[in-house]
This record gives C-alpha cells, structure tokens and sequence, in this order.
C-alpha cells in the first residue's frame, strides 16, 4: 500500500494529521479501527491525516478520547482556528466564556451573540465569494458563531445587555426568510430573563455615545474589560482608566434608547414587513 509521506512542518492542518497518523499507528490500528472508536469513516479519517480536510472541534476531541491523548488535539485544533482570525480576538472569547456581565454594542450587522446559523452561514458565504477566506475558514466562522452562543446558556448564565443600531436592522442579509428567522431571534432573546434587548434609532443622532461597534465584560472578579476591532486587529482594554467611562457612556446609550418593549415592537413590525 502506497503511504502519504506527511510534511508536519507544511502547515497546522498538515501538523494534525501527522500527529493523528503517528498516534495511531503507535497504536497498530487501521483508519477503520480508529474510525470505529472515533464515529468517523476510514476515508474522512484518511483525508485529515493527509491535510486534504480541516478537521473540526467533534473530531479533535474524540480524536483525544480515543488516543487518550487529553486535549491535545482540540489544543491543536483551537490554535489552528484563531489562526484564521483577527489578532487579539481569541483572547477577547477566552474572557467572553468567563465573562458574568456582557454588553454589546453593534453597528450594520447582527453581533454573533445573536445570529442565526443561517445568517451567520450567508455573511461567511460573501466574504468566501470575495475571496476574504478559505473554504474552510467559512466553515470555522458558523461554527465559532454556535459555540459562542453556547457560553449564553452555562449555568449561571451571564448578563447580556445588547444595544443594536437600528441599521442591524434595516440591512438585509439574505433572503427575506433569513431576516425574519433573524428578528424572531431577537425577540427569543429579548425574552429571556438574563438578558435586555434595545436599538437605538436612526433619530438619536448625536446623543448616540458611540460611533463604532464595543464591547464590555465583567468578569467573576468584578474587573470590566473593553473590546473594539479596527480593520486589522482587535484590541482587548483592561485599565480601568480607559475602561470606566466606556462603561458609563454605555449606560448613557441604554438611557438615551428605547426602552426594550418598543425595542422588540418595531422589531416584531419589520419581522412581519410592516415599514
């Protein structure tokens, strides 16, 4: 049988199929006895030991069950993924899924948080079709999108104070069905009683505290930190110099907008196509 060579050294997709085929062999097993502890095909198997496939977060860790190799290869597997993404964000989600307070503030686009799969699914799409990202960094932003979702239901779940500018609402992403799929998230959301849903309007114009999208998290320590991305980085604040009146001229925001209920009915409006 003609055997792959592997260059680990090629790229992190590359280094976790070598690690994947060594381990297993050190093991004597096929890719079929490993696929049948794993859940997974010989052939998928075959194709993330050869770097053809980006392996994902379910492969990585029962990939680490089955070799009994702790979590190195969802370690591997998290570092390949924030490769991909924008400096100074994956240390901004490591503070998010602590985080007991989070406010958001969002301009032009619906705030992971809060996208549906589908909408998170046509905005990866466009920048795919551009030729922002790969294939299968596409695939990465959806998925990243459900596990940030994920931190809002732990146990406790954090506070989440959300303000959307009202052009979240008006630009459409996708086919109608998809923005009304979105706004009924909103109004789910809206319900839950560990979170607090407004949009501050066109009209509020220079009361409007902000002009770009931040975000603020209280950590279990009562620390507040800030995030805000410029076009090539994302920067993470945590003196509490800088921190401190972003968090007051957040709470000016949620003053100066409307109060939730007329949030969620202008949004229950434009869900149903009323102007």
């Amino acid at each position: 049988m003609n055997i792959k060579e592997l260059d680990p050294d090629s790229s992190p997709q590359a280094a976790f199929g070598a690690r994947l085929r060594r381990l297993r062999v050190e093991r004597g097993w096929t890719q079929d006895e490993l696929g049948a502890e794993m859940g997974y095909s010989s052939t998928h198997l075959s194709s993330i030991e050869t770097g053809r496939k980006m392996p994902t977060l379910r492969l990585a860790r029962r990939a680490d069950a089955a070799l009994g190799a702790g979590d190195t290869f969802e370690r591997e597997w998290r570092e390949m993924r924030h490769g991909s993404l924008l400096e100074g964000f994956p240390e901004f989600l490591e503070h998010e899924g602590r985080a007991v307070e989070i406010r958001l503030y969002e301009v032009g686009v619906m705030p992971g948080l809060l996208q549906t799969p589908k909408y998170a699914s046509v905005l990866a799409e466009s920048a795919l079709r551009r030729g922002a990202i790969t294939p299968e960094q596409a695939e990465e932003r959806v998925s990243l999108v459900a596990e940030r979702q994920a931190a809002l239901v732990r146990t406790p779940p954090p506070m989440v104070f959300a303000v959307l500018d009202e052009s979240c609402l008006r630009r459409p992403v996708g086919e109608p069905s998809v923005m009304e799929e979105q706004f009924g998230r909103l109004i789910e959301f809206a319900e839950q009683p560990n979170t607090m849903l407004q949009v501050a309007p066109f009209d509020m114009g220079a009361r409007r505290p902000f002009d770009l999208p931040i975000t603020l998290l209280t950590l279990s320590d009562r620390s507040v930190v800030s995030y805000a991305e410029s076009a090539q980085r994302g920067h993470l604040e945590r003196e509490s110099t800088s921190v401190l009146p972003l968090l007051t001229a957040y709470h000016q925001l949620q003053a100066e907008a409307p109060s939730q209920a007329a949030s969620v009915a202008l949004i229950d409006k434009l869900r149903k196509g009323t102007p």
